[in-house]
């Protein structure tokens, strides 16, 4: 399929950008010492036959540093949601009291601080290589329409348009790297 310069550099921005947006959401699963209702606002829940975000189903709330308090809206899905709580992966333990689930988060030992910096690392990682293959992919379409001989685009046209590919390549990795390192904070804070 033929692209001309604008399209490919508009694309190569969003594949970019979708790379960060995806790690920003990644990051909020990442569990550090204190407690918030991003750690769990995003986990699926099996509620009325479709898989959903328990932040659409229930009220969270951070009674205390270590603690998260979640209230169903119907407590029909109690089950569920404590279920759906156990199969995360955080290594939480919900308590249901009545219609509410209490989860107590225990201090991080400092071995688990630094796993979760790790995965953090790695996360920030698996962005990284996005990035790099949308500069990839950008710079072979520019290539291409250069030896096009359809709609050829000058050398340094194509030249300049690669370096704007660069320097976006710069930006976004950038922004992967200051959100890694202000999530290994986070994770570091007792």
């Amino acid at each position: 399929m033929d692209m001309d310069l604008d399209t490919i550099l508009l694309e190569t921005e969003e594949a970019m950008e979708k790379a960060v947006d995806y790690l920003k959401n990644e990051l909020r699963g990442v569990r550090t010492g204190r407690a918030s209702t991003a750690l769990v606002e995003y986990i699926k829940v099996d509620a009325y036959g479709s898989m959903t975000d328990l932040r659409q189903l229930a009220m969270i709330t951070v009674p205390e540093p270590t603690q998260l308090l979640i209230k169903p809206f119907d407590a029909s899905i109690l089950q569920a949601t404590i279920k759906a709580i156990q199969n995360a992966g955080l290594g939480l333990n919900p308590m249901a009291e009545g219609k509410q689930i209490r989860l107590n988060l225990p201090a991080l030992s400092g071995e688990r601080r630094q796993q979760l910096i790790g995965t953090v690392k790695q996360m920030g990682e698996t962005s990284k290589i996005a990035i790099r293959n949308a500069r990839r992919d950008a710079n072979k379409h520019i290539d291409k329409l250069a030896k096009d001989k359809t709609q050829h685009i000058p050398e340094d046209t194509a030249a300049s348009a690669k370096d704007d590919v660069q320097s976006d390549t710069k930006k976004y990795e950038k922004q992967v790297e200051e959100m890694i390192d202000a999530k290994a904070k986070e994770i570091q804070e007792i």
